[in-house]
């Protein structure tokens, strides 16, 4: 568990929150956490996660194949 003292978020002018969404999106960005256990470390939901990526210019990591993974999958259910 990391702590970062309230003064050395003072001296950042960051909160806490604001902290932990940076680092999640910076790990996530240089593939360093999935998409689950970056939002899991910002604390939101797929949609909020999403958002915050988007308005950090952060694309998500979704190759092609995760797409046609995704279609092999929704096929199984439809049966």
């Amino acid at each position: 568990m990391l702590t970062i003292e309230d003064n050395v978020l003072q001296s950042a002018n960051i909160t806490a929150t604001e902290l932990r969404n940076e680092l999640a999106v910076y790990l996530y960005s240089k593939n360093k956490l999935s998409f689950g256990q970056a939002r899991k470390i910002a604390g939101l939901d797929i949609l909020q996660f999403q958002e915050l990526l988007f308005n950090n210019n952060v694309a998500l990591h979704y190759s092609a194949s995760d797409l046609e993974d995704d279609y092999k999958s929704i096929q199984l259910f439809k049966k």
